[in-house]
């Protein structure tokens, strides 16, 4: 049963009807960018181009290295984590039929990380970072993407492939 908080972070979504993709997209930010989490760090999501994207401004806290003045790995490892997951929630909306939304629903609730390899690629130096991921495998039980995030200079900095289980 889908109650009113669900609802209303997935764009009011009314089971049998087909889905506005735009509302929910901009409603699947709204949720994550309301976590007390992200909020602490300063992570967004965003709607670009009618993709999610990832987007966080470099901070003195955020430093791993401090010699060098580079973004800490962890935090380049949760956006990736965090843009990986979002899309995946989206790309079951966008692919979920009128009839089968219920599921889909219960899907996106349970989506959780189950394993995420990250590769560094470059320094992390910039004034900002954003993270997109794209689709590898959806299947019926938990999917496959793959992330990257660039600096301000868009250059890739870190890449990740993840799997998810929902």
């Amino acid at each position: 049963m889908v109650n009113e908080t669900n609802k209303s972070w997935t764009g009011n979504i009314h089971l049998g009807s087909k889905v506005n993709i735009d509302v929910v997209l901009k409603q699947l930010c709204k949720a994550f960018n309301s976590s007390p989490y992200f909020q602490h760090n300063g992570m967004t999501m965003r709607v670009v181009e009618g993709q999610i994207e990832g987007y966080i401004e470099m901070q003195p806290y955020m430093i791993g290295n401090v010699a060098f003045q580079i973004l800490h790995g962890g935090v380049a490892a949760t956006l990736l984590d965090s843009i990986g997951g979002i899309v995946a929630m989206g790309e079951l909306y966008k692919r979920a039929p009128a009839e089968q939304l219920a599921d889909t629903i219960k899907k996106v609730s349970r989506l959780a990380t189950v394993d995420m390899r990250v590769d560094y690629l470059a320094p992390g130096r910039g004034q900002h970072f954003i993270a997109r991921a794209e689709t590898l495998r959806l299947g019926r039980k938990g999917c496959t993407m793959r992330m990257t995030m660039i600096n301000d200079e868009n250059k890739a900095i870190a890449t990740a492939i993840a799997s998810y289980a929902y």
